[in-house]
């Protein structure tokens, strides 16, 4: 039920006509590197289809671009998948590859990565293709913004192999979430798709730090919905439905519709910020091509509010109903058929 649910969203975006190029030699990239290892793994990968989440969230790149953003793309899903917390271990390895992940955009680019498997050595590819030509600004902007990201997966595998996940408040969990769902470094990666940069006085600016935050709240509570299914399948709490289900004492029906509530008043909010955003031009006495900048990372929030959306109604990561490798690999207790943390 839940991946079926609908919201209005008042933009559309395009979809990139670099789709297939560059879907061809993403999914060859991914099996070289070997971040699939198994037929049924690369079957499962596919199901997902995260090249057209790529496409539509990023459709103005050009073709080479593209690719980069699909195999970076694939790390953080495929990174997630990883997750098994019934093992504490597994924490403490997932934990270090993060480390690794975190240190990657630090370190002179090209560095080889010091914690080796498939994810740390694709990831060191990658930054060096995916900074190539920002400035310090950005690359920091960005290294930080994934560093929170990854830090926060690793609390939440930590939660989980303490048998915590499934306790947070619902205050709590919204702010965890926001960092969890990954939007802030991904909304960055907009202008490396276009070849822009927002200035960072608009970035410091309050007005952008409540959009891309209630953006990020808007998507990570879109996600729990489409998701939910699958997250209870698998005994994953880490979910806006869940929470509302336990702290509330809501019916499950009764959760996912207060759910939607919350995520179409985080839209709401969104948009009405973004209609300020001419007035923070003003203030800020920004020039005219500074004004052309910010729009276009507006259009960065947008493509991803939109796009994720579009992409998570079909995807089959989300699929409610599975059968076949996924469906296994899920009923064991793993996200993933493949082990891509271990050398």
């Amino acid at each position: 039920m839940p991946q079926d649910v609908r919201f209005e969203l008042p933009f559309k975006t395009p979809v990139s006509e670099h789709l297939e190029f560059a879907r061809e030699r993403h999914l060859r990239w991914v099996w070289d590197m070997g971040l699939v290892r198994s037929q049924a793994g690369f079957e499962e990968y596919q199901s997902w289809d995260l090249p057209q989440a790529a496409a539509r969230t990023y459709p103005y790149a050009s073709p080479d671009d593209m690719v980069v953003l699909m195999n970076w793309f694939s790390l953080a899903f495929l990174f997630d998948d990883q997750f098994d917390a019934g093992r504490p271990d597994r924490a403490d390895r997932i934990a270090e590859v993060a480390r690794e992940l975190i240190a990657t955009p630090l370190r002179p680019t090209g560095t080889a990565p010091r914690v080796v498997c498939p994810i740390t050595v694709a990831w060191a590819e990658v930054w060096s293709r995916l900074s190539d030509g920002m400035s310090l600004t950005w690359r920091t902007r960005f290294a930080a913004s994934w560093g929170r990201f990854l830090v926060a997966h690793t609390e939440e595998v930590d939660l989980a192999a303490r048998g915590l996940a499934g306790k947070l408040g619902l205050e709590e969990y919204a702010e965890f979430r926001r960092r969890t769902v990954g939007i802030h470094h991904s909304i960055d990666a907009g202008e490396r798709s276009r070849g822009f940069e927002v200035p960072p006085q608009v970035q410091a600016h309050p007005l952008m730090v409540r959009m891309r935050d209630l953006a990020a709240d808007t998507i990570g509570f879109m996600n729990d919905i489409h998701s939910f299914e699958r997250e209870r399948r698998r005994g994953d709490g880490h979910n806006l439905i869940a929470v509302l289900h336990r702290e509330r004492d809501y019916s499950w029906e009764e959760a996912a519709a207060e759910a939607h509530r919350m995520t179409t008043d985080c839209l709401d909010a969104y948009l009405e910020l973004e209609g300020r955003v001419p007035q923070m031009c003003d203030e800020l006495a920004l020039t005219t091509e500074q004004r052309e900048h910010v729009q276009m990372g507006v259009e960065a929030i947008q493509h991803w509010i939109n796009g994720n959306y579009e992409w998570a109604l079909i995807s089959g990561r989300y699929t409610a109903s599975k059968e076949g490798p996924a469906a296994l690999a899920e009923l064991s207790g793993k996200g993933s058929l493949d082990d891509l943390l271990a050398v």
